[in-house]
């Protein structure tokens, strides 16, 4: 069953730009990741702005993420789907879903942390170090955007595999985690390895810019938020 799902689930996402791959939820209930590749941004969300008004004030990507999700489950209506968006928290705030380590788990990407580095070079003066997902195709240039719950079905045979270790030193893993929690903006990280596609210049722009100024990025008026 669960491949089955998998290879259904790939046909539909792959045309949008989006990667998905199953893990076990609770018990033995069916789930899947997804990613959003660097495609993404050309083959779902421009089409989905140039087509519609944004209705709320929500991040735009995250209203044509929610968009695609809604779809997904009418076209799959014959099993029960439960979507958490990356973005979801609960009323004390913390995320619904830890995205980075459900990524891990289903072997979508390796999620990169201080236990991976051997020997902390970092000594007292870090306590804390964010981790982050690198993709073995993608590196970091890519989006984990939720996850889709299949209740009614469990597979007791599906097996947790492991993710691609792709940032195989640990001077390149230090480097990692010092590029991600230090210079983040600059963006390097996310070439901590070689990848087979980055995001476009106008994708990147978006990104770059501060998410109150991307509705005028994209020539949408204050009608459109109301």
């Amino acid at each position: 069953m669960a491949v089955e799902i998998h290879q259904r689930l790939s046909e539909w996402l792959g045309p949008l730009g989006f990667q998905c791959a199953p893990f076990k939820y609770q018990d033995d209930t069916l789930a899947f990741v997804i990613l959003s590749t660097p495609q993404m941004f050309e083959k779902a969300f421009k089409p989905y702005i140039a087509d519609k008004l944004l209705a709320t004030v929500r991040d735009p990507i995250d209203e044509c993420v929610v968009h695609y999700f809604t779809l997904l489950k009418k076209n799959f209506s014959d099993h029960r789907i439960e979507a958490i968006h990356d973005f979801e928290m609960f009323p004390n705030r913390k995320p619904k879903i830890l995205a980075q380590t459900a990524a891990h788990v289903a072997a979508a990407a390796y999620y990169y942390q201080m236990k991976d580095v051997q020997q902390n070079p970092w000594g007292e003066k870090v306590r804390k170090m964010y981790g982050v997902c690198i993709h073995p195709r993608y590196g970091g240039w890519f989006a984990i955007r939720g996850v889709l719950i299949f209740p009614d079905v469990q597979d007791q045979a599906l097996e947790q595999k492991l993710p691609v270790d792709c940032v195989s030193t640990n001077e390149k893993k230090i480097q990692l985690l010092e590029k991600f929690n230090f210079h983040w903006q600059d963006w390097t990280y996310r070439d901590i390895i070689d990848v087979e596609e980055r995001y476009s210049e106008e994708q990147k722009q978006y990104f770059a810019t501060p998410p109150a100024e991307r509705f005028k990025l994209l020539g949408l008026k204050g009608d459109a938020l109301r």
